[in-house]
């Protein structure tokens, strides 16, 4: 199978010959230093183009992706990318523009940019956007830059700490800590929420802020959001929103109004652009009024009918993405919010929290559920009954495969023993929700009847049960020439 898949390289044979170029050539040994000119030719596959072509087709078959099953992949949101986002992306006016036109060639393109991050301040909260970022994380350090830059210009350089809920997505505490912050853990309450006298026990004059995500990572509303605000503020800290999981609670509720300073959202989760199919990732910050003037430059702004990026910044933590993020993606995400309005966002959050809470009440008469409340867009359930069979949450993650879904998270949050973070999005039907139900039920009568077939799954796909420490430690990435 390796061999008929990877090997195709055959001397002479060759795809395409490029022209020769119609303009004069200076010699490369005027142009580059001859220690960087090759002697002899690059060692490369030799393939024809229908070799070529069919090769990454049959990877490309070969892979689970949200166009060919089910992702229930909680935390992440792998729900379906309407068609039209990349037909919007793929207009020849937006597709052929260059990043170096000069702004009045380019009206139409940062009229969209000012039209979306409009659209966000409105879905958030909070006034102030920059489109910059290229993905959650970074979005996370710029929102961190930002807090940064605004205790420096007060003075108040003694504020170092950040806190960060045992709930918190494993970013947010690495963000912090490469943003020059020291991290602080507190613990959830038995309801899976942040435990305030913890909260209290941690807050001091060294704290810049708190990182959370609310809904949080065990999908469950964060009940004392306000009064977390209220503790946060009066210590003098900023809140900083992680907008994973916004995706719950668009149109419901605004970061802002609950008291958040500053938040990222990721425009290839929450607003269906690509996402984990191989596309790039988008993301936008928002900030109040107060933190405005550090967002990296340039930010889009308009004057009557027209639109320019604005460089004269100076308190601005600076540039942070190269040109002016990754504009496909933006267009897509303005698309996507174009099409929906804002009755549809809001019926999308609470179509998510209907697919989540139908998935939890079916499935914990055979799962543990460590959090019994109402969740919100996702939930999380545990393995521990079945890891006392012998079956493990890892071996059930490999035989979903075998029924043509793709596990949820797993072992995340760390709060929960054997976890199975579940999130079926708004764009699944019933019907494929109740497959999923089926499949999860057969699979814990696997683990009393047929542990064994559990423990060696995955057996219908093309590459069975791996040794992942093997792969891991010695990993065969990429075609080498035989020697």
């Amino acid at each position: 199978m390796s061999k008929l898949i990877y090997e195709k390289s055959v001397a002479g044979r060759q795809a395409i010959v490029l022209p020769k170029p119609g303009v004069p050539q200076k010699k490369l040994s005027d142009l580059l230093p001859s220690a960087f000119l090759r002697t002899v030719p690059p060692a490369l596959p030799e393939v024809s183009e229908l070799d070529a072509v069919r090769h990454f087709v049959k990877l490309s078959q070969l892979n689970h992706s949200i166009d060919t099953g089910f992702y229930p992949l909680g935390s992440c949101t792998m729900k379906y990318n309407p068609k039209v986002n990349d037909a919007m992306a793929a207009l020849e006016g937006f597709r052929d523009l260059h990043p170096y036109q000069p702004e009045e060639q380019i009206q139409g393109a940062l009229e969209l940019l000012w039209t979306l991050q409009e659209s966000i301040a409105s879905v958030v909260g909070l006034p102030a956007v920059t489109l910059q970022p290229a993905a959650g994380a970074h979005g996370e350090m710029v929102g961190l830059m930002i807090i940064k830059a605004y205790f420096k210009a007060k003075g108040e350089t003694a504020r170092t700490k950040v806190i960060v809920p045992d709930t918190a997505h494993g970013t947010n505490p690495a963000t912090a800590a490469l943003a020059g912050f020291d991290v602080v853990e507190i613990p959830s309450n038995e309801r899976g929420n942040v435990d305030i006298e913890g909260l209290k026990k941690a807050l001091g004059p060294d704290v810049a802020g708190i990182m959370l995500t609310n809904p949080n990572t065990l999908g469950l509303f964060e009940e004392e959001i306000t009064e977390i605000a209220r503790l946060v503020h009066e210590a003098g800290g900023l809140l900083y929103y992680d907008g994973a999981n916004l995706n719950a609670i668009m149109g419901l509720v605004r970061p802002g109004d609950m008291g958040f300073d500053v938040c990222h959202l990721n425009l290839h989760k929450t607003f269906s652009t690509p996402h984990g199919g191989g596309g790039p990732g988008g993301c936008a910050v928002a900030c109040r009024a107060t933190l405005e003037k550090f967002l990296p430059k340039p930010v889009v702004t308009r004057k009557g009918s027209r639109f320019s990026l604005d460089w004269d910044r100076p308190d601005s933590i600076g540039k942070i993405k190269g040109f002016y993020g990754n504009f496909g993606i933006l267009v897509r995400a303005l698309t996507y919010m174009l099409a929906h309005g804002r009755e549809g966002l809001c019926q999308v959050s609470l179509d998510a929290i209907l697919s989540a809470n139908y998935l939890k009440e079916k499935l914990k008469h055979f799962y543990a559920l460590p959090y019994k409340q109402a969740c919100m867009h996702e939930f999380v359930l545990s393995g521990t009954r079945q890891k006392e069979r012998g079956v493990t949450t890892n071996h059930i993650a490999k035989r979903m495969l075998d029924f043509g879904v793709h596990s949820p998270t797993v072992y995340f949050p760390l709060v929960v023993p054997e976890a199975m973070m579940i999130e079926p999005t708004e764009t699944e039907s019933k019907q494929t929700l109740d497959d999923f139900i089926e499949i999860m039920v057969n699979i814990d009568k696997e683990t009393q009847t047929d542990p064994e077939k559990v423990k060696t799954a995955p057996h219908n796909t093309p590459v069975g049960k791996l040794d992942e420490a093997l792969a891991a430690r010695k990993p065969n990435l990429r075609w080498q020439p035989a020697k």
